[in-house]
This record gives C-alpha cells, sequence and structure tokens, in this order.
C-alpha cells in the first residue's frame, strides 16, 4: 500500500511540477516550439503538440529535479513528465493566444524569475569550482567530532510528553519525575499532578533527532528523560530504551563529504556576494537611505538564539554546540539503519 502511495504521489508532483509555472514556462522553457533554435534540431522530440515540439531534453531536465528517483522509475516518471509538459504546452498556448505574457505582472514575474536562475547559477559554478573538496583529515575530524551521530550512535525507543506549566509548577513536578523507575511510574506522577500535557511515542535512530538534542540525549540512560524548559512549561523526553548501532567512517564518509561539500560552496558562495559587494558601487535612495547604515550593520552582527537549557534526570547538560540540522546526514545515513 505504502509504495502504491508513494507512487501516486510521485506521478502527481511530477505533472504538479510542470503545470504549477505555467506562464513562467511560456517565457523561460517555451523553446520546446521554437524550431529556430539549435538546441531544439539537436534535440529527440518526444511529442508534438499542435506542431510544437516537446523534447527528450526538456524530459531529462524534469527527472533531474526528482530526488530519490530509483532507475527502475526512471521510464514511468518519464512518461508522467512527458503528459505533465503536454498540459502544460497546451496552457501555455492558451496564454499566449490571450497575450499573457504581455500583462505588464507576468513580464515582472518572468523578470524576477530569470534573474533569480541567473544569479543562483552562477553562483553555484562560481561555489563548485572554487569551494573544492574536504580532505580526509576534515572528514576524520568531523567524524570525530559527532560521535553521538557515528561511533556511538543509537536508536532510541522514546516517549515525549510536552506539560505546559508555570515556573513554580515545574520546578517540584521535575524533582518528583527524576525520583522515577518506571515509564508507568512517570505517567503516573504527570497524570496526579493535574496538569493537562501532551504525549508522543516514536522511535528515532540519532540522525533522525535534532543536533541541540542528540549531544545531551546521548547521555541519557534508559528509563531516564531528558528535560527542555520554558517559560511556559517544558518538555521531557524519557528514553524507554536504547540500541547501540554505530556506524563506521568508512561508512559515514560518503554523507560527511558531501555535506562538508554543500557547506564549503554555500560559505563560498557568501564570501563571493561580500566580495562583489565590496567591489560595487550601491547607493540607497529615498527612505531605504535613512536607515540603510543601521540595517546592513544589523544584519551582519544578528547571531542565532540561544539553545533552549537541557537537563538529564541526574544533572544539568549543556546544549549541544552549534552544528548541522541532524536532517541534512539524513539522506546519507538513512541507508545505514
Amino acid at each position: 500500500m505504502q509504495t502504491r502511495l508513494q507512487a501516486i504521489a510521485r506521478q502527481r508532483s511530477v505533472r504538479l511540477l510542470v503545470l504549477l509555472p505555467v506562464v513562467v514556462a511560456a517565457s523561460l522553457a517555451a523553446g520546446c516550439g521554437d524550431k529556430s533554435k539549435p538546441d531544439a534540431k539537436a534535440t529527440q522530440a518526444a511529442a508534438r503538440v499542435n506542431g510544437d515540439e516537446i523534447t527528450v531534453h526538456q524530459i531529462n531536465q524534469l527527472l533531474e529535479r526528482q530526488q530519490g528517483l530509483k532507475p527502475e522509475q526512471a521510464e514511468e516518471a518519464g512518461r508522467q513528465a512527458l503528459e505533465g509538459l503536454i498540459d502544460q504546452q497546451l496552457a501555455v498556448a492558451k496564454a499566449e493566444e490571450q497575450k499573457l505574457d504581455r500583462d505588464p505582472q507576468v513580464v515582472q514575474l518572468l523578470d524576477a524569475t530569470r534573474r533569480n536562475i541567473l544569479a543562483r547559477t552562477y553562483l553555484e559554478k562560481a561555489a563548485a569550482a572554487g569551494a573544492g573538496t574536504p580532505a580526509t583529515d576534515e572528514v576524520r575530524k568531523y567524524f570525530d567530532s559527532k560521535p553521538a551521530l557515528f561511533s556511538e550512535r543509537k536508536v532510541y525507543a522514546l516517549q515525549e510528553f510536552t506539560v505546559p506549566a508555570t515556573p513554580e509548577q515545574s520546578a517540584p513536578l521535575m524533582a518528583k519525575l527524576k525520583t522515577t523507575k518506571s515509564p508507568n511510574e512517570f505517567v503516573e506522577i504527570l497524570k496526579a499532578s493535574g496538569i493537562k500535557f501532551n504525549a508522543n511515542q516514536s522511535t528515532q535512530a540519532a540522525e533522525g533527532l535534532p543536533m541541540a538534542l542528540l549531544e545531551p540525549l546521548s547521555k541519557v540512560g534508559d528509563g531516564e528523560a531528558l528535560y527542555v524548559t520554558a517559560k511556559d512549561g517544558f518538555k521531557a523526553v524519557l528514553v524507554v530504551a536504547s540500541k547501540s548501532q554505530p556506524v563506521t567512517f568508512e561508512q559515514a564518509k560518503p554523507a560527511i563529504e558531501q555535506y562538508l561539500t554543500v557547506e564549503r560552496r554555500r560559505e563560498f558562495a557568501q564570501k563571493e556576494i561580500k566580495a562583489l559587494r565590496t567591489g560595487a558601487k550601491i547607493e540607497y535612495i529615498g527612505k531605504f537611505a535613512e536607515k540603510a547604515a543601521s540595517g546592513v550593520a544589523a544584519a551582519s552582527s544578528a547571531a542565532p538564539a540561544p539553545a533552549p537549557a537541557a537537563s538529564t534526570a541526574t544533572e544539568q547538560a549543556p546544549a549541544a554546540s552549534s552544528g548541522i540540522d541532524a536532517a541534512a546526514l539524513n539522506k546519507g545515513l538513512s541507508g545505514l539503519k
């Protein structure tokens, strides 16, 4: 059932992928019917819609944007992409017939899309050429710095309790909860407090947890809880059970390399934009000139908000140091579970 639903969702996503930006496609991808362009002659046609060609090249462009597409799914996905492109071409033709491509708002949208694509493409190409790839020792250093994610990786059976309470209610209640010896006793104390709470249970591998919680949670024993406090209450993450499933350096290496490469390119792009700004003459005009200096200063000095305080059932644990969102490695490590 799940596989069938995923297939249906994928088919719909391919169709929607080409149907949603219909007007944009009229300008950026409408070369499908332009016989004067060399690409149109050189690319194999997949279909003709009222004489306008849809090419295999266009289908391949769409398939490249389908993440996680398996080789055996490519043919069916290609057929779905073609059907979507046919629908798109029919709508584009009507849009051009009604001269929607000359509408001022559409023209502005097309120009904004073109500018966005050009800027993004430049930065991506510049970063790919200039950022380089991480060395093995850099990958090893990252691996060693995240034991909870790799060498000491665990799979956790968790119960999460969200408890809305005042600070005066939270402190004594958490003190009682820290004395419990079983999940049932934990729940009974919460019920006896008279405070309404929400509960959820899940099984999570280390890479499926937020990095801010992973490090302190890795130090929590089975039957203990991690507490995250806030002004309006607290969250208790009870470790019902955990199982060690470490990942070796060789297993994790490809995912880490991919993540570090993305980070290198992101940092390179930021530096490139800063260099371009330094070398450019930028003038703020009108009301934008009044707050330009303060706005730039605020943006450059902005810092991320501190992580909420976290403690185990036995001692206060510091919040995890800043790092990647676990989702960044989730795809690469999902096959290691």
